[in-house]
């Protein structure tokens, strides 16, 4: 029997990058899969045929997070399409790179509403549910950007470093009711979103990191999928950083 057999998950941001790699992943392991994306229809049909060739079963649900109503209405699909929701992976993210000098209001903005209160939206959402349920598991990505900082980047490190406080108190609200909350911490690891990062940066960082290489998107899926399987029933308001040693400088 696989790990996630009747589990029902739902990732945000999941036709690209993590979130793809994610989704497949805890499809793989038996989980029902909400494949949630803002615009990009024709990239969440491609999760959806790699999802059924791997055996598994997913729907796409349209719906930017960093709106309420429409993580409500994630929600809402997710259990009337499952009946229920036991797994919420807080992935969606975007970037708006610059100095703070320079930095409009609105990239400001823009990243605070989809990084942050896009998690703060699906998981309000998501939360009656779990808690009337007295299970669920929510993951939220993070970054090693939050626990270290990064020049350039300050809209993003807030978001970040946002995402881990939020863990750490959602966490401690709702572990009463059996459901965990947990935090990954990504290093560097090539996707469209790390793509704009300048190469000096991105060799400083490899530089940085003991392992010496970039991670996968299916490293960060791995850690996702054990700490919403049963082996981390009693781990929750943890950051588990997956960055080849690079939080350690």
């Amino acid at each position: 029997m696989r790990a996630l057999q009747g589990k029902v998950a739902i990732v945000t941001g999941a036709s690209r990058g993590l979130g793809r790699a994610i989704a497949i992943k805890l499809a793989s392991l038996g989980a029902k899969v909400v494949v949630n994306y803002r615009s990009n229809t024709s990239a969440a049909e491609e999760v959806l045929s790699l999802i059924r060739e791997v055996g598994g079963e997913a729907i796409p649900v349209q719906a930017d997070v960093s709106i309420f109503d429409d993580a409500q209405r994630l929600v809402k699909s997710t259990l009337e399409h499952f009946g229920r929701l036991d797994i919420l992976v807080n992935n969606a993210g975007t970037t708006r790179d610059g100095l703070l000098v320079r930095m409009s209001e609105e990239d400001w903005d823009i990243v605070i509403d989809t990084n942050l209160k896009g998690a703060f939206n699906c998981t309000k959402a998501a939360q009656r549910r779990m808690l009337k349920q007295r299970y669920g598991r929510i993951v939220n990505i993070t970054s090693v950007a939050g626990l270290a900082g990064n020049a350039g980047q300050t809209n993003y490190v807030a978001a970040k470093a946002g995402l881990i406080g939020f863990t750490k108190a959602l966490a401690k609200e709702v572990g009463s009711r059996n459901i965990t909350v947990n935090a990954v911490a990504p290093g560097y690891i090539p996707t469209d979103l790390s793509a704009s990062l300048p190469p000096d940066l991105i060799a400083k960082g490899l530089d940085m990191t003991p392992l010496g290489h970039p991670g996968t998107p299916e490293d960060i899926a791995n850690a996702v999928a054990f700490l919403v399987s049963d082996d981390a029933s009693y781990i929750t308001g943890q950051v588990l950083s997956v960055d080849g040693g690079l939080a350690m400088q």
